[in-house]
């Protein structure tokens, strides 16, 4: 079974990363980097996806560690 997916997110001068349908963050960080080796760590643990949210809050990229319903041809 999948964990949650992660969300690396925009919180104000930093950037954190949260559970998916958690409101609070799981640990804030002040570049995005450090916020993303975090959140990978936790979804490569989980089987679940990291979600990476860019300076304009729009997510800019999905990583999947689980069971990706989608997987490349070939």
């Amino acid at each position: 079974m999948s964990g949650k997916n992660q969300y690396v997110v925009k919180k104000g001068d930093g950037w954190g990363v949260r559970g998916e349908s958690n409101e609070r963050l799981t640990k804030s960080f002040d570049t995005q980097r450090e916020a993303i080796g975090y959140g990978r760590e936790i979804a490569r643990n989980q089987n679940a996806e990291l979600r990476i949210q860019g300076e304009n809050g729009q997510f800019r990229e999905v990583w999947s560690y689980g069971n990706d319903p989608h997987p490349p041809k070939g």
